[in-house]
């Protein structure tokens, strides 16, 4: 009793520390980020391959500050289901569902322990997140700012293609994460039940339907033309099966299993102005600036768990008032070929990833358990301490030698002002 008083008493405090670090935290490293990359303008315009190698680096070490901020708060990252080690340096599309403003630190949590990912992620992202501290961050690194709403969606697809020609390809960039439900759960999930009613689909309460047209646009992209007979011929009639784990290459047999229990999208649902599937339709398969290597290789689909359904915020991220927990990410793995391009196939292939996501979900908060077969078992990510020191010195005195620069160059000027007053 007396230390559960003891916890209480100190975890305001506590909270406002926190807090207080976390915005030196982001005054020291986001504009230290910004000046290096200034800084090494001449680079780009010399070598710009060098310059995008060590943004990449500095963009991975600003994400492991934001790791750090969950990590410390007690609030851990648990990974099960698919070994995915074999995406790691490959071109993969991540899907996650979308609770809170959590999943985004979350994630980049998960990723800042393996190497190679952070470097070179492209994230897409809503584009009020632009006029935050972290927008002009994704600027330099080019992640992509997605316009919601009917009027903006046809713009902002053809947006979305423009910029993997124009940025993704050329930048060598590897992973890309989409949250196909277009927004937080607690605001879209009204929305996606009236829409499931309306056209007799499953209503779904953990999850809700995903959006189509930017997964389009992206496998329009960088989906590789010898997979469309593949893909047509299986996955146009039968879906992987609903629930359960399994590795990259089993998704023949999960294909076999899956015609009875796939619930059908009917074309006049696809085609309602309440989704955007069939909007992308004009298709490069990754054939951009001349270059055939840019094709997708892998689709990861993550299903993120929190504690008895309750997600994170960042707020609880930040102060770190809410009692340390576990945050679940369920991992499935599939290779492109298994995902179907034709939008109506699709729709169907993406609607059945989150009536899975549903089914896990409501097994988890019921039972507090996960399918018994996973290739991965529950597995917590490791954070690495002494690096988050080492990385913290590098933007602490990164941040002194720039104000010594600039303290310079107002000194400079103000001699030279002097000077030409004289």
């Amino acid at each position: 009793m007396p230390c559960y008083s003891l916890r209480n008493i100190i975890k305001y405090p506590r909270a406002v520390l926190r807090t207080i670090l976390v915005v030196a935290n982001n005054i020291y490293c986001v504009p230290t980020y910004l000046v290096w990359m200034f800084l090494l303008l001449p680079l780009r315009k010399i070598h710009e391959t060098y310059y995008y190698r060590i943004e990449g680096i500095l963009f991975h070490w600003l994400l492991a500050n934001v790791s750090m901020w969950s990590w410390t708060a007690g609030y851990e990252v648990v990974e099960m289901g698919d070994d995915i080690t074999t995406a790691f340096d490959k071109r993969t599309l991540v899907l996650a569902n979308h609770q809170s403003t959590s999943d985004v630190p979350l994630l980049m949590a998960a990723f800042n322990a393996k190497k190679g990912i952070l470097p070179n992620i492209m994230w897409i992202m809503d584009r009020l997140f632009k006029y935050t501290n972290f927008g002009a961050v994704s600027l330099v690194h080019q992640d992509f700012f997605i316009a919601s709403g009917k009027k903006n969606r046809e713009k902002s697809l053809q947006q979305l293609k423009s910029h993997i020609r124009q940025c993704y390809v050329p930048r060598k960039r590897k992973w890309m994460v989409l949250f196909p439900e277009g927004g937080f759960l607690r605001k879209r999930k009204e929305v996606s039940q009236r829409f499931a009613e309306k056209n007799n689909l499953p209503v779904l309460n953990n999850v809700t339907l995903p959006r189509v047209g930017a997964m389009k646009a992206i496998m329009d992209m960088l989906g590789a033309p010898n997979d469309m007979n593949v893909c047509s011929s299986s996955s146009t009639t039968t879906n992987p099966s609903l629930v359960g784990c399994g590795s990259v290459g089993g998704g023949q047999d999960a294909v076999k299993q899956s015609a009875s229990n796939s619930t059908i999208i009917s074309s006049k649902a696809i085609n309602k102005d309440d989704d955007d599937c069939d909007t992308c339709k004009d298709a490069s398969y990754a054939l951009l600036n001349g270059q055939s290597g840019g094709c997708l290789e892998y689709v990861l689909d993550i299903t993120i768990a929190y504690p008895q359904g309750v997600p994170l915020d960042l707020p609880n991220i930040v102060h770190g008032m809410r009692d340390p927990c576990q945050t679940f990410l369920f991992y499935k793995l599939y290779h492109s070929s298994e995902v179907p391009r034709d939008s109506e196939s699709l729709t169907q292939w993406l609607y059945n990833r989150f009536y899975e996501k549903e089914k896990l979900l409501e097994e988890f908060y019921r039972t507090g358990s996960w399918p018994a077969s996973c290739t991965i078992p529950p597995t917590a990510v490791h954070q690495d301490l002494l690096r988050f020191l080492l990385i913290h010195l590098f933007f602490i005195t990164s941040t002194y030698v720039h104000l010594q620069l600039i303290l310079m160059l107002i000194n400079y000027t103000n001699v030279m002002y002097v000077y030409m007053l004289s």
